[in-house]
C-alpha cells in the first residue's frame, strides 16, 4: 500500500516507518525537518506541517492510508481530518495516548490521582482528539493507544490487544515497546479489525 506517515522522524514514527518498509509498503514521510529522517530509497520524505491544511492535502493525495504520529498539543484535529478528506483518502490511523483508557468503570487513567502532571496537557489533547474522531462519519479511522509505559525496546511480536481498558500484566505492569506497538499498528493497516474504534496494545 501507499502510506503517508505524518511525523516520520518521531520516536514512534521512525519505528512505524521501519515496520512498514519491512513489509514492503511504499511510505511517504512528512516532517517539519525532513533532514532528521534516515535516507533510504524506499522512503520519500517531504517537508510539511500538520496544521497547514492546504499543503498537507496535496501531500496526502494518492495514498491508501494516512498515519498521524504527532504530538496532540501541536495538532489541530480538524486540519488533519479536513486534509485527509480533501485528499480523498478513506483511512486514517492515529498513534494515540494511554490517558483516555479506563482503569476502573468510568475512571480514565488521566483522571486518576497519580497521573504525572507533566504529561497531563498532552493526554487531555489526545482525549479530545479521540472525542472528535468518534463523531467522524466519513473516514475509516482507528485510534491506537499504547499502554501506560511506552518506550523504545525489543521487537518480540508477543503482545495483547484490548479495547478501552488499560492492559495490565500479571506482574502489575502496563507497558509496551514502540517496536511491538508498531507491529500491532501495521497489522491493523493490513487487516482492519477496528474501523471507527479505538484499541490498545500491551503485554
Amino acid at each position: 500500500m501507499k502510506i503517508a506517515l505524518i511525523g516520520v522522524t518521531g520516536n514512534v514514527g521512525t519505528r512505524l516507518a521501519e515496520e512498514l518498509l519491512k513489509r514492503g509498503h511504499q511510505v511517504t514521510g512528512i516532517a517539519r525537518n525532513p533532514s532528521k529522517a534516515s535516507s533510504r530509497p524506499e522512503l520519500a520524505v517531504k517537508e510539511g506541517d500538520v496544521n497547514n491544511e492546504a499543503k498537507l492535502t496535496q501531500q496526502l493525495r494518492g495514498h491508501d492510508v494516512v498515519i498521524h504520529s504527532v504530538k496532540f498539543e501541536s495538532t489541530n484535529v480538524n486540519n488533519v481530518l479536513g486534509a485527509t478528506k480533501k485528499a480523498c483518502v478513506r483511512r486514517l490511523l492515529v498513534v494515540g495516548g494511554a490517558g483516555s483508557l479506563e482503569v476502573a468503570p468510568g475512571l480514565q487513567l488521566l483522571d486518576g490521582p497519580d497521573f504525572p502532571a507533566i504529561y497531563k496537557a498532552e493526554a487531555q489533547a489526545g482525549r479530545e482528539f479521540l472525542t472528535v474522531l468518534r463523531d467522524e462519519k466519513d473516514l475509516e479511522w482507528t485510534y491506537v493507544s499504547p499502554s501506560a509505559f511506552f518506550t523504545p525496546g525489543e521487537r518480540t511480536g508477543k503482545f495483547r490487544i484490548g479495547q478501552d481498558q488499560l492492559l495490565v500484566s500479571s506482574s502489575g505492569e502496563s507497558k509496551i515497546s514502540m517496536e511491538d506497538f508498531a507491529i500491532a499498528f501495521v497489522d491493523e493497516i493490513e487487516q482492519p479489525k477496528h474501523s471507527r474504534q479505538r484499541f490498545t496494545v500491551g503485554y
